[in-house]
């Protein structure tokens, strides 16, 4: 396999505005595919050199779901569940009512966190939030954040809508009272390690700062990528370990987690980090009716898919939108365009990496989907 089709793709983007991508390819714990464009720096006209370190956004999703289903099967909490069972702060959450707010008529389920239906928003500059900050210098500590957006209004009844939101920050605060430490150490001793990612984690330190690719912002009036601060937004604070936004990784390392998934579950060192069952679970679509329809009016590049346990899923959707993929791929991406995708079915994963803010991701992701489901079958 040569990847023709999936370079030449590739190959064009730095035409198209992104400054520079790289991207990687899994089958069976060894690397298929290797290939990169364009600049890291544009302005100092330095190339990618394939170690730099990029913010994953919300392809740290996938792997909070993960942490959270390991302890789904090891029994610690169910599906049912009230997430005030384990996160006590949320027993009395309150819905938008026009001018008003009034009491839940349903607790927040775990289900709901998972699949984005408990009725939260992506308010990070709430006042519960804000005031966190302020007590704290600047730290925000997981545990207390969350808390804090306990007391955010919901916007609709939990269950009833489909809305992206915080909730896999929640999830990770509940994985941190389940298992009893840090979210960040939790994800390093069950995921990062058992999966060989030694370049992965939630602390930007100085070390991680010096390797982080410059972050750039695509101006739609301008018509190119403008450079930006490094840093990110959803990382509220310096003790803050964000389920839904915090990972920071590199192309090379990321893969490993996506080849674990892809294998059933395996890493490349032989250690199981879910079982095939969960895998199933997590993929499969868990939306309907108007849900369904807000999710994909939500993504409109995601026309032909449902969504699952943080992941969107082809899950036997007829591809009315045109999507090559099989009936088992899933994946997410990131806000600077970060994109995951596996196949459950022939053990194969592609992580594709740029640090573009505004990233054209309806444009780049389903182009890359396609040519490589098509280079696959040479």
């Amino acid at each position: 396999m040569e990847f023709q089709k999936l370079k030449a793709v590739i190959d064009t983007l730095p035409e198209y505005g992104i400054p520079g991508c790289d991207a990687i390819a899994m089958k069976d714990h060894k690397v298929i595919f290797r290939y990169s464009a364009g600049l890291a720096d544009t302005e100092a006209g330095k190339k990618l050199n394939g170690d730099e370190l990029f913010y994953m956004y919300s392809c740290t999703k996938p792997v909070t779901v993960t942490a959270a289903m390991q302890l789904y099967e090891r029994g610690k909490f169910l599906m049912n569940d009230p997430v005030s069972v384990y996160l006590p702060e949320f027993a009395s959450v309150r819905v938008k009512n026009g001018a008003y707010t009034v009491e839940a008529e349903t607790p927040i389920m775990m289900k709901h966190l998972f699949t984005m239906t408990a009725g939260m928003s992506y308010n990070l500059t709430s006042a519960y939030i804000q005031e966190v900050r302020e007590r704290t210098n600047g730290r925000c500590p997981t545990r207390e954040t969350v808390a804090a957006m306990a007391k955010m209004p919901l916007d609709f009844q939990p269950g009833t809508h489909f809305q992206y939101s915080l909730c896999h920050d929640v999830l990770a605060a509940v994985v941190e009272v389940i298992s009893g430490e840090r979210f960040s150490e939790y994800v390093r001793k069950n995921i990062l390690q058992p999966c060989g990612m030694n370049e992965s984690g939630f602390r930007e330190t100085e070390e991680v700062r010096s390797r982080l690719a410059p972050q750039y912002r695509y101006n739609d009036k301008t018509k190119r990528a403008e450079k930006t601060p490094l840093s990110n937004m959803y990382i509220l604070g310096s003790e803050y370990d964000s389920g839904g936004a915090g990972l920071i990784s590199s192309v090379a390392d990321y893969i490993k987690f996506e080849d674990a998934l892809a294998c059933d579950g395996v890493s490349a060192l032989g250690e199981r980090i879910l079982s095939p069952r969960t895998l199933k679970m997590m993929r499969r679509n868990c939306l309907t009716g108007e849900a369904l329809s807000e999710f994909r009016r939500r993504f409109p590049g995601l026309s032909d898919y449902g969504y699952g346990f943080g992941v969107r899923t082809m899950d036997g959707f007829d591809p009315t939108g045109g999507s090559l993929s099989p009936s088992c791929e899933f994946g997410w991406n990131g806000a600077a365009g970060s994109y995951v995708m596996i196949d459950t079915d022939e053990h194969v994963s592609l992580f594709y990496a740029q640090h573009m803010l505004n990233n054209k991701e309806a444009y780049v992701h389903p182009r890359l989907r396609n040519s490589f489901f098509a280079d696959l079958d040479q």
